[in-house]
């Protein structure tokens, strides 16, 4: 989403991803030195990193701890997606507003390009496929705090449960119907209409990756 730029820039991305994938475990703790010595930077480079982590909500400090991956758990996903639900929910009310026809016109395309993936019950939702998806719309909002809280805040850790607890078998396919739906009711600029299939969506992707959790 954002192009790196600096080591430091390309750091914080590989690590970052490192977490969002598994590569480094939920609740692990993390060595300055040791990633140091991985990703062959600085500990400052490292510590840079980590704080900025911290910020996306997939690290956390503890006192005599230090920083560690934060830990999947089913209240963490309650909470999270409570916050996702809402958010998400506000951003395709205003997509549906605020959308140009062009931009509505490139979500439907993008969603067709994903059918041939769901057909087959791939696990569509863990690629970038489904992401991009829901980053449209945000961006769609065109309400610049939205779009900030969303990805500068809690969407590396939504990401994270995603990819690790992702969705398979029929989830796919039902997930993917509740897109189409949702692109239907933004076509039809019914805010109201997109703002509730937004919520429900989220809602039943949550009870889809509370069920692996527990």
């Amino acid at each position: 989403m954002s192009q790196p730029i600096t080591a430091a820039d390309k750091t914080f991305i590989a690590l970052r991803d490192d977490i969002v994938e598994g590569r480094i475990e939920a609740g692990s703790k993390l060595s300055e030195t040791e990633l140091s010595t991985k990703y062959a930077v600085s500990r400052a480079v490292i510590r840079e990193a980590i704080n900025r982590l911290e910020s996306c909500h997939i690290v956390e400090r503890k006192a005599n701890v230090g920083a560690r991956v934060v830990a999947l758990s089913p209240q963490g996903l309650i909470e999270l997606y409570q916050v996702r639900e809402s958010l998400e929910g506000m951003a395709a009310r205003l997509a549906a507003k605020n959308m140009t026809d062009d931009e509505i016109a490139d979500l439907s395309s993008l969603l067709q390009s994903h059918f041939d993936e769901v057909k087959g019950g791939e696990s569509y939702y863990q690629e970038a496929g489904d992401v991009d998806f829901h980053y449209r719309i945000i961006l769609g909002s065109k309400n610049k705090h939205l779009i900030s809280m969303l990805f500068d805040g809690i969407y590396h850790l939504v990401r994270m449960y995603r990819v690790q607890l992702g969705m398979a078998g029929p989830r796919v396919t039902t997930a993917y119907d509740e897109h189409k739906h949702i692109v239907q009711a933004i076509l039809n600029r019914d805010a109201e209409l997109a703002e509730m299939l937004m919520r429900r969506h989220i809602l039943y992707s949550k009870n889809s990756i509370e069920h692996k959790l527990s």
